[in-house]
């Protein structure tokens, strides 16, 4: 579907969307922006699992999981959605958000909560995909971490990943000096910049009545450099994998899943 029927589709209050997997070839679907906006509210992450009703098809019941979902920027809405059909009993890797719960010792102490990583990559079968992995931070201290190997993984599921890296850690509060320093940083220039850059205005001025030599380069920022100007972004191009008349798809929530 070219951008102008990718358009003309979301104001009519539809959404492109494609299913894909091993069973079958790639397929474009239409689906109801509600119906796919009220999905993810409902939903503690983006991370689905979805019962398509496809209709009009030699398979109508289809179990996805939402791979991808692209918003608009500025409104978020929903532009197009990515499934991937799968299997009841084959496993799926997905990335699952981390989510702290409890107040870290060391906060309490005056130290920083960090999140290293905000995702664990899980391999599960669909029926025990989490939406979230909890992880208990109250017995952190200043200076401790909780590694991957230390998270308990969610019933039925597989936490992968190097076992020793830092998933959450407690850091020192920044000192006075420290504080000053970033500050300083942030502000940019500094009272001895601005001095210098007077003095070579100054200089500038004295010798503004001299002629440039011959074959000299033009004043840096005379013209824009070549190839300044950037192509636009093709932010509808994903979009463009739907194609106009593909049957709808209405989207049902298997029990459990939120």
């Amino acid at each position: 579907m070219r951008r102008a029927g990718a358009k003309q589709l979301r104001d009519s209050g539809r959404v492109p969307a494609v299913i894909y997997g091993r069973q079958a070839a790639p397929q474009n679907l239409e689906l109801k922006r509600t119906d796919m906006e009220n999905l993810i509210h409902h939903s503690a992450s983006e991370i689905m699992l979805v019962d398509l009703d496809v209709q009009a098809d030699a398979r109508p019941k289809r179990l996805t999981l939402v791979q991808d979902i692209q918003h608009h920027p500025l409104s978020g809405q929903v532009l197009h959605v990515d499934f991937h059909e799968v299997s009841e009993t084959e496993k799926v890797t997905v990335m699952v958000p981390v989510e702290a719960v409890g107040e870290a010792v060391g906060v309490k102490g005056g130290g920083v909560l960090e999140h290293v990583l905000f995702k664990l990559k899980v391999k599960c079968l669909p029926k025990d995909l989490p939406n979230t992995i909890t992880v208990d931070v109250s017995h952190l201290d200043i200076g401790k971490a909780v590694h991957i190997g230390e998270i308990k993984p969610p019933a039925g599921c597989e936490i992968l990943g190097d076992k020793h890296i830092s998933v959450l850690a407690v850091a020192a509060p920044l000192t006075e000096e420290q504080e000053q320093a970033l500050t300083a940083a942030a502000e940019g220039t500094t009272a001895g910049d601005v001095e210098m850059i007077k003095e070579k205005k100054e200089e500038g001025e004295e010798g503004a009545a001299a002629a440039p030599a011959k074959g000299a380069a033009p004043a840096k920022g005379a013209a824009p450099a070549k190839g300044a100007e950037k192509a636009p972004a093709k932010a509808g191009a994903p979009a463009e994998k739907a194609a106009a008349g593909a049957p709808a798809a209405a989207e049902k929530k298997p029990g459990g899943k939120k």
